[in-house]
């Protein structure tokens, strides 16, 4: 059994599913993603990348020079991409549970009591 994906690490990989992107990007895609909910600051970001790479989850992509300043582009590997989907499958399994639970209940859903 595998252990639950941090919620930050599940939108980081999903981001980098999309296509390579630079920090700022995944910032901002992360941030998309979530509905806004998820900001991620960039210390936070790179300390995260730096242990997906070195779990083997994300590579570095390239890097280009824009404005003066260097933009490294990170990328999804095969294992991240493992990893990933396996964790898609297991939130899937966890909502089919609860939407089959809420299906049972003797009243509407959103409803706190009988109808």
């Amino acid at each position: 059994m595998s252990k639950a994906m941090q919620e930050p690490t599940f939108l980081i990989l999903t981001a980098l599913a999309d296509r390579p992107l630079h920090g700022y990007g995944i910032i901002t895609d992360v941030q998309r993603i979530s509905d806004g909910r998820v900001r991620l600051r960039a210390g936070t970001l790179y300390a995260a990348l730096d242990r997906l790479q070195a779990d083997g989850l994300v590579a570095a992509d390239r890097e280009e020079v824009v404005d003066g300043r260097l933009r490294r582009y990170y990328r999804l590997t095969e294992d991240g991409a493992a990893a990933l989907a396996a964790e898609v499958d297991r939130l899937r399994r966890r909502a089919e549970v609860a939407a089959r639970r809420l299906a049972a209940l003797p009243f509407p859903h959103g409803s706190t009591s009988p109808a």
